[in-house]
């Protein structure tokens, strides 16, 4: 087999190994060299001064060094050490050179991080096949890496966009707050979680009061910037982690409140209704106030096993309606049987 069909077999050509030499001795280097000539996967670099092998390994990028043991201003064992204690060199593999085949020589340089130990100046043969193996293994590992890092940016960036879908489908569009959906859901949950622990649930539903002549006055783009306030005036107000508001449909909102009583409810609501009125966004064809008011109808339930969230949310519909008949900018607060 030539040396071109050995290197395709074992090396990548267009991207070669680099097997870099720190040795004081430039006659070594040159031995090494002319060994490593006509390996065409193998690319030689000589650093002759040891202080400078971690910033020489930096800047090219080697997969192998050969590191000579003995040398006069750093010895190869400390050298060994820095190169292992470095980010950017930890993980090369060593490949220390020595005249001396002594087993305790050779347990000194493992234990200072040597992944491997030749006794020099090794057959052609043994060096070429041992600097492949460490550089392919070391290349390999550098893939698998990459790969794994891609991969792993590649989940985080799909769990972001599904984050991001997923806060779109709960989101309303208009308002940012939740929509009717995402709404639906909590109930659901909250509704189980209540009849579970035994703990009451309540409901607010406002909506705008006279909002038909407030967008024949203003406009529509002026109409949906009043809900965008009352929304963020509502999710101001019922603060919360466990508490919900939506827009229910048009002008319509809706505030899920779990753990929370008659009074409790009573208490936000009426809150609510004096926030968004005191909010003096102004209303002139309105004849219930100079300023946008809301009605809103509340109710709470303590949930039973024959119960379901829709008998609740037909109640405080009808509580809201009650709450407008009766002459807007009020609250209307109704009972939701148990069963």
């Amino acid at each position: 087999m030539d040396n071109q069909t050995t290197a395709a077999a074992t090396g990548d050509i267009a991207h070669p190994f680099m097997v870099m030499l720190v040795d004081d001795q430039p006659f070594v280097a040159e031995l090494l060299r002319r060994q490593l000539i006509n390996e065409k996967d193998i690319n030689f670099h000589y650093c002759q001064d040891p202080t400078q092998a971690v910033s020489t390994a930096e800047r090219i990028g080697p997969t192998v060094i050969l590191l000579d043991f003995t040398m006069p201003v750093m010895d190869g064992l400390t050298l060994c050490q820095f190169i292992r204690a470095h980010p950017t060199t930890r993980d090369i593999p060593i490949i220390m050179l020595s005249s001396n085949d002594d087993p305790v020589t050779k347990a000194a340089a493992f234990a200072a991080g040597a992944n491997d130990y030749v006794v020099k100046l090794p057959d052609s043969v043994e060096l070429v096949a041992r600097l492949r193996y460490h550089s392919g293994s070391y290349v390999s590992r550098l893939q698998r890496d990459d790969a794994y890092r891609a991969l792993r940016a590649s989940q985080i960036k799909l769990e972001e966009l599904n984050m991001q879908l997923l806060k779109l489908a709960n989101i309303d569009g208009l308002t940012g707050i939740a929509n009717r959906r995402h709404f639906d859901e909590r109930l659901a949950a909250e509704w189980l979680r209540a009849l579970r622990n035994r703990r009451p649930i309540s409901l607010i539903m406002f909506d705008v009061d006279l909002f038909k002549l407030y967008n024949d006055k203003f406009g529509h783009l002026d109409g949906d910037e009043c809900l965008k306030r009352l929304a963020h005036t509502a999710q101001d107000v019922v603060s919360r982690p466990a508490d919900t508001v939506a827009r229910y449909g048009g002008e319509e909102f809706i505030v899920l409140l779990p753990e929370t009583d008659s009074s409790g409810a009573i208490k936000v609501a009426e809150k609510l209704r004096a926030e968004i009125e005191n909010l003096h966004l102004p209303h002139p064809d309105s004849k219930v106030s100079p300023y946008v008011t809301i009605s809103l109808g509340v109710t709470t339930i303590l949930p039973e096993a024959s119960s379901t969230p829709d008998v609740c949310l037909k109640v405080v519909d009808e509580a809201l309606y009650r709450a407008k008949d009766s002459g807007r900018n009020r609250l209307s607060v109704a009972t939701c049987p148990a069963g």
